[in-house]
């Protein structure tokens, strides 16, 4: 590290260096005003002669020269101007080569060298070519860096180039090349020694100081590429190995680093591609401590995007054989690299795959070879624990999902899973989810077991535990947002072929029962109300179908489903599983299986008599027993009785009695369906239950409560009533309308009748049907009100 004394010393010397600068300047611009050469150049020579100095880092030393380089600007003006000299410009470029010390003789060298170019006297390649050569004088690594930074630029414009004012013979072009070569060459010799400046105690140091220095030689490389009539032959047989061998052969990690950067972006992309082999075979020859990586993307996404500029160019890749060899190339870098860290290795694997999905999407066998050469290296470490590298390979995961908008193309990759199961479970489910998603994002369907396994293992972080991983260790909010997508992605699997829908089925629920009781609540209903869809599809086509391999029929469907919701009721999750047996018995009713009906319903009192103990699971698991019956038309008349009976006694044995009265008015309908004659006791029986209810406490329900079932009640009386229901009588709905109106009189503190809004309203009903007029009218006209 730089002391504070040496920072000061160096300010000094600056200042110093500046101030002789001005001070020469000003006498050459007194001789400049006098317009006496002899004086011009003894000044200016002194001027430059401050640039010398080995005390300033390049940083000061470039201030230093912009100082003089400001000067020589108005030198050239002078020199130009032969009637203020008076000597001709090929007397002036030999007589300032006389000048006492080499780095001064130079400057002015090149300053008369460049109006000696524009005066047309001496063609421009013989002039350039003395230029150059005089300039191997000054071996200082700085001073010459600088100085041959100031030839580039003084010449830039009198390249005999195609086109410019200083073209020249048939050569021409390479006369322009071959200057700007052999510049370049010599100065990235001279920017590598600065390495070599000092002591080694200051590397750190001086690393920063020449990587500030590097844009003096990089902008060869610009010229270069500017250069007016070079084709793709001359790029090919002469610029690129010229180059190419400097880099190769400077054994500098910075220097290689930085030019290869440079040969990419300054050259066009059609060169890059019909080089791709030489460009290639320097990556594997640099230095390993070279980050060859970032040099191998940086080219692959330049081809990548020539690639996707023009659909007319993708033969060009094909011609050279653009992903062998870039294969190739990236599995030399990674054997050979050996400290190369595996975040390095997966970054360039998903370079290669970005370019080999926008260059050759349709070739599978590409994709698959690539996430292969992943899966071998991965296989190399014994486990995955960089974060950076987890990155990268989910980003290699995730290019096939993005490119093809459909997970059916990525499950034909065989490695694609390969390259899954060497992820962390959390990342694991990061993956999972993200192909969930891009399964719901793109409404893709998955149609066949062989796919649905695949996609299955893919995502098995998902659906059961890895390695040992506990669950309730699991954020809860995020457990169910998993456990969620993966229902929604089993509503996707479909086939229209009963058969192989059937398989998918076996498929999932193989995957789904190894889950775990905290999983099975989310992904059995789905699984069961996508077998009920195919008992439909199967009963809409005429029933069984016997296939091949598994033929599909109802009674083995049926089977499947009965299995599955006992697996869920074993949870125990008995409200769920009841639900999911009722929804079966109404599927299996609807394809006349009454027995398979039967038996469903069997195995929802079961779980109601043994599981369900909580008072509002049994009212809420009541009625939709009652409301599945109800709507199930399938039972004989010995059956129906049994299952109608059964929920009639369990709704009279219901902890509360209002829920009891509700529960058994709810199982007058089903005595109706079948036996009117039983409707009769259904709704004296909810009444007994009424009546019995107005003894609770008005503390606990308040007064309101008795009062209400009795109008409920009514408004049942009205349904029957108008569906002709003989046992349903107008003196029997004016005898409860009294009564209701008894209660409500009674009641504490209030003396208004008809103050409940649920029987005002049902008091309005009945009058606008007797106003109502007809049939409905008259039998409404004999309730008086």
């Amino acid at each position: 590290m730089r002391t504070l004394a040496g920072v000061e010393d160096e300010e000094k010397w600056l200042a110093e260096g500046i101030a002789g600068i001005q001070h020469n300047a000003f006498f050459m611009h007194r001789a400049l005003d006098a317009n006496n050469l002899r004086e011009v150049l003894k000044y200016s020579a002194l001027m430059l002669s401050e640039l010398r100095t080995s005390k300033l880092s390049p940083q000061k030393y470039y201030d230093l020269y912009m100082r003089a380089f400001d000067q020589l600007r108005q030198l050239e003006i002078f020199f130009k101007d032969e009637s203020r000299h008076g000597l001709p410009v090929v007397d002036l470029y030999e007589l300032v080569q006389h000048a006492g010390n080499i780095l001064p003789r130079m400057y002015l060298l090149c300053t008369v060298g460049s109006v000696y170019i524009k005066s047309k006297q001496a063609p421009s390649k013989d002039v350039l070519k003395d230029l150059v050569e005089m300039c191997r004088g000054v071996q200082h690594p700085i001073r010459g860096l600088f100085l041959r930074s100031y030839l580039a630029q003084v010449s830039r414009d009198k390249l005999p180039e195609i086109g410019s004012d200083y073209e020249g013979d048939a050569n021409t072009v390479i006369d322009a090349v071959e200057f700007v070569l052999q510049n370049f060459t010599e100065m990235n010799k001279l920017w590598v020694r600065i390495q070599h400046q000092g002591p080694g105690t200051v590397r750190e140091k001086q690393e920063k100081e020449r990587n500030e220095l590097r844009d003096l030689v990089g902008k060869n490389l610009h010229v270069l590429g500017q250069i007016e009539g070079v084709d793709l032959e001359m790029y090919k047989e002469t610029v690129l190995p010229r180059v190419l061998e400097q880099v190769v052969n400077c054994k500098d990690k910075l220097a290689q680093y930085y030019l290869m950067e440079c040969i990419i972006q300054v050259f066009p992309d059609e060169y890059h591609l019909q080089t791709l082999e030489a460009l290639l075979a320097a990556c594997t020859q640099l230095m390993p401590t070279v980050d060859t990586k970032i040099v191998l993307t940086q080219l692959m996404d330049r081809l990548s995007n020539y690639a996707a500029s023009s659909p007319d160019v993708l033969h060009e890749f094909l011609q050279v054989e653009a992903f062998a060899k870039l294969s190739n190339a990236i599995g030399k870098v990674i054997d050979t690299q050996l400290e190369m860290p595996i975040v390095g290795a997966m970054t360039l694997f998903v370079s290669l795959l970005t370019f080999t999905l926008r260059v050759h999407p349709d070739r599978l066998d590409y994709v698959d070879q690539v996430l292969g050469a992943c899966v071998v290296k991965l296989s190399s470490v014994p486990k995955l624990e960089d974060a950076r590298a987890m990155k990268q390979v989910v980003a290699l995961l995730s290019a096939p999902l993005e490119k093809y908008s459909d997970i059916v193309t990525a499950l034909t990759l065989s490695n694609y899973p390969r390259v899954m199961d060497h992820l962390d479970d959390g990342t694991n489910k990061v993956m999972a989810m993200l192909i969930i998603q891009s399964i719901m994002k793109n409404d893709s369907c998955i149609s066949t077991a062989d796919k649905v396994e695949v996609l299955f293992e893919l995502i098995k972080g998902l659906i059961k535990d890895l390695d040992g991983t506990n669950v309730e260790e699991l954020d809860e909010e995020d457990f169910q947002e998993e456990q969620n997508s993966v229902a929604r992605l089993i509503h996707m699997l479909d086939n229209e072929e009963p058969e192989e829908m059937l398989k998918i089925i076996y498929v999932v629920r193989k995957h789904l029962m190894t889950g775990g009781p905290q999983r099975l609540p989310f992904t059995v209903p789905p699984l069961v109300f996508s077998a009920v869809r195919l008992v439909r599809q199967l009963e809409a086509q005429g029933g069984d179908i016997a296939g091949e391999d598994v033929p599909a029929t109802l009674r083995k469907i049926f089977q499947i489903l009965n299995q599955t919701i006992e697996a869920l009721s074993s949870v125990p999750c008995p409200e769920l599983a009841l639900r999911l047996y009722l929804q079966c018995a109404e599927a299996a009713s609807d394809c006349d299986l009454e027995p398979v009906a039967y038996e469903f319903f069997t195995q929802a009192f079961i779980l109601y008599e043994e599981e369900i103990a909580d008072s509002k699971a049994q009212v809420t698991a009541i009625h939709l027993i009652v409301g599945t019956l109800q709507r199930i038309n399938v039972f004989g008349v010995e059956n129906r009785d049994t299952l109608t009976h059964k929920a009639t006694g369990y709704s009279a044995r219901l902890l509360k009695k209002p829920d009891q009265c509700r529960a058994v008015y709810a199982c007058s309908h089903l005595f109706w369906v079948d036996d009117p004659e039983g409707i009769k006791d259904g709704e004296r029986r909810a009444l007994r239950i009424a009546n019995a209810a107005q003894q609770m406490v008005n503390a606990t329900r308040g007064s309101s409560g008795p009062v209400t079932l009795f109008v409920e009640i009514l408004n049942k009386y009205l349904y029957f009533f108008e569906k002709g229901n003989p046992h349903i009588t107008p003196s029997d709905i004016q005898s409860l309308i009294e009564l209701i109106n008894t209660e409500m009189l009674s009641d504490n503190g209030n003396t208004t009748i008809h103050s409940d809004p649920f029987f005002s309203s049902t008091l309005r009903y009945i009058r606008f049907q007797k106003q109502k007029g007809g049939l409905m009218g008259e039998k409404y006209d004999l309730i008086k009100l």
